[in-house]
């Protein structure tokens, strides 16, 4: 796992210590180290001084939105898996955390045993040698390396658009469910509306240019076209 070499690391971030309490102990019990932090300014800090594979993060902090926090660990740290912990539901928050880069947003009261599939399947996801690169057209895609380019531009993608390009250019040619694209890029506990994937769609739309390679199929996903 990224930025661990014995046992994975994390760092819990809540400014109620009963929430880092729970969630410390839930990854403990999986075999974490935990780090906490009340505030983001410490989160910001413990990021930069210790390697970390996974971070658990609200959003509501006493200093530093999380939202900015998320942004600014994200902008050091590529490879890390940063999970959006919060009491706050609406679909805008959710969009905003997701385009600042984090990995996934699951909404308080949560189940133990949801947050619990919701890391294993961001550890899966952030895993060194995640897939060999593929090239379709103009597009090259490496998940080992999270890195996407069209033709020699690099692409500068979250990474909820690094995982929605990846699998589509993995099934190039073929039409990929909705339903299918939120339970791999979203995980298996995905549940509600699809929107956000229409929103990722259009900002992954606008990066690759034209021509255009991502087809709407309607009724069934979305499809890469192949030329």
């Amino acid at each position: 796992m990224p930025g661990s070499t014995i046992t994975p690391r994390a760092l819990v971030v809540d400014d109620a210590a009963e929430n880092r309490m729970l969630v410390s102990a839930l990854l403990i019990q999986q075999g974490f180290t935990v780090d906490q932090a009340a505030d983001g300014e410490d989160a910001v800090q413990q990021a930069e001084r210790t390697p970390h594979d996974l971070i658990v993060l609200d959003i509501g902090l006493p200093d530093i939105d999380g939202v900015d926090v998320c942004r600014r660990v994200r902008a050091a740290h590529a490879r890390l898996a940063i999970l959006i912990l919060t009491a706050r539901s609406s679909e805008l928050d959710e969009v905003s955390g997701l385009d600042a880069g984090a990995d996934d947003y699951l909404t308080k009261p949560f189940s133990l045993s949801v947050l619990s599939a919701r890391v294993r399947a961001l550890l899966r996801r952030h895993a060194p040698g995640g897939g060999a690169a593929r090239s379709v057209g103009a597009v090259r895609v490496d998940p080992a390396a999270r890195r996407a380019w069209r033709d020699d531009r690099e692409l500068e993608l979250s990474p909820k658009e690094f995982d929605l390009l990846a699998l589509l250019v993995e099934r190039a040619g073929e039409a990929v469910s909705r339903d299918e694209i939120m339970t791999t890029v979203w995980d298996e506990n995905w549940w509600g509306s699809t929107k956000t994937l229409d929103t990722h769609v259009g900002w992954l739309r606008r990066k690759l240019g034209d021509p255009p390679v991502l087809t709407t199929v309607r009724g069934v996903g979305f499809r890469f076209e192949t030329d």
